[in-house]
């Protein structure tokens, strides 16, 4: 899957993950408004659990979606069309998002979100026509409105980290059609039961979402531009994150799984375990990644864990046996997803307080328009037989974005790292 970590259907990965990439982090006072801290960890728990709840569904969704849409008659080039689809809806609802985010009631967003989410299951399950509209997320808003510069990677990696292992939990349970079907179920009809289950997840998230308190918003900051000194900064960082995004799109969970499913004839539950396992050790490099990056900063931490990861989808793509791919894939799935906290952090980091709904966006919006294309681009080069070339470009081309990054904002250091 790709940097992103996981989005509906886990179209979108990566884990480009990721959604607290949307996050908007607050004023960096040690105390929400009111001096207490009870609030604070009521809403922190109720968006942990909705984050929980919503990755739990991502994680059977993304293997499951191949697996499905192929019992349905369409073919690796029809799977790559259908997540370039879905992802061009999330751009313009990401760009929505971050445009309003500074005016709207950040709850309301929320649950309209955890409302896509019922809507694209009921679709798939129902209808058997896909098409999603990615959730985002406004959730770092609310996160970090009591979090210090020194804590804010931190929670950026606490929030991923929860989402990680339960969407590893969600990977293994992707075994459950197979085992309704021992009982005698209709194939396909077990697999919509799990999409019919997703839009229960979904329901749940948008009750916790309900429970939380209204956002406070000021007249300054309801009229606030979206960006100002920041701009710079921030143009250049969403150019840099379109060729990370593009790169990660011709290696989604989905293609992926299909990949092992067509190449290697792995099994669905042996899948199901293989991701489960890839995703936790995903979600342990969370914490892994706030630790370094207090130790190197954020922009190393980024680039020199990626680097790695990179090689290992090369090597991986190209290895003549089932074993040494796997492995390969492992390791990178340990490398790979510590961009994402560490991503969100500095993007938060660099620009003004005002700025950072319209950061998010801005950032995040080039990032899926650039991941929609590629999905496509893979699907074409799977059905052409060149199942490999997909996971080299997307290695390749990452390997080029990081060292970018690095040229460019190795000088342009967060708050905490000044000082």
């Amino acid at each position: 899957m790709s940097s992103i970590r996981r989005s509906p259907a886990g179209l979108h990965h990566p884990t480009d993950g990721a959604q607290v990439a949307s996050a908007n982090v607050g004023d960096g006072s040690p105390e929400p408004p009111g001096g207490t801290a009870s609030p604070h960890r009521g809403t922190t728990t109720a968006i942990y659990a909705a984050r929980a709840l919503r990755d739990f569904g991502d994680g059977f969704v993304a293997i499951l979606l191949p697996v499905y849409l192929t019992a349905l008659g369409l073919g690796p080039l029809e799977v790559g069309v259908v997540a370039t689809a879905a992802l061009l809806g999330s751009a313009l609802t990401t760009l929505g998002i971050g445009l309003l985010g500074h005016r709207a009631d950040q709850r309301h967003l929320l649950v309209a979100a955890a409302g896509l989410m019922v809507l694209t299951a009921a679709a798939l399950a129902l209808s058997s026509i896909y098409w999603v509209v990615l959730l985002v997320a406004a959730i770092g808003t609310m996160l970090s409105q009591a979090v210090t510069d020194a804590e804010r990677t931190r929670m950026f990696a606490r929030y991923s980290l929860i989402g990680a292992l339960a969407a590893a939990i969600g990977a293994f349970a992707s075994a459950s059609p197979a085992l309704l079907a021992d009982f005698g179920i209709e194939r396909l009809a077990a697999l919509r039961s799990m999409f019919l289950l997703y839009a229960v997840l979904g329901i749940a998230g948008g009750a916790l979402y309900m429970g939380l308190p209204k956002g406070a918003s000021s007249p300054a900051d309801r009229s606030a531009p979206p960006l100002g000194p920041s701009r710079g900064i921030v143009y250049r960082l969403a150019a840099l994150f379109s060729v990370d995004a593009f790169a990660g799109g011709f290696a989604v969970q989905s293609l992926l799984a299909l990949w092992l499913f067509q190449k290697f004839g792995l099994s669905l539950t042996a899948a199901g375990l293989f991701f489960f396992w890839s995703g936790v050790l995903a979600a342990f490099s969370f914490p892994v990644a706030a630790w370094l990056s207090r130790h190197i900063g954020l922009v190393n931490t980024m680039v020199f864990t990626h680097i790695p990861s990179s090689v290992c989808l090369i090597l991986a793509a190209i290895a003549p046996r089932l074993d040494m791919a796997l492995a390969l894939l492992l390791v990178r799935a340990a490398l790979s997803q510590m961009d994402v906290p560490t991503r969100s952090s500095y993007v938060m980091a660099v620009v003004t307080p005002p700025e950072r709904p319209a950061a998010a966006s801005i950032t995040g919006v080039p990032r899926s328009l650039a991941a929609a294309v590629s999905p496509a681009l893979a699907g074409a080069l799977f059905a052409a037989g060149l199942q490999a070339w997909p996971f080299v470009i997307c290695g390749a081309l990452k390997i080029l974005y990081d060292f970018a990054l690095l040229w460019m904002f190795r000088h342009i250091r967060p708050p905490e790292e000044q000082r």
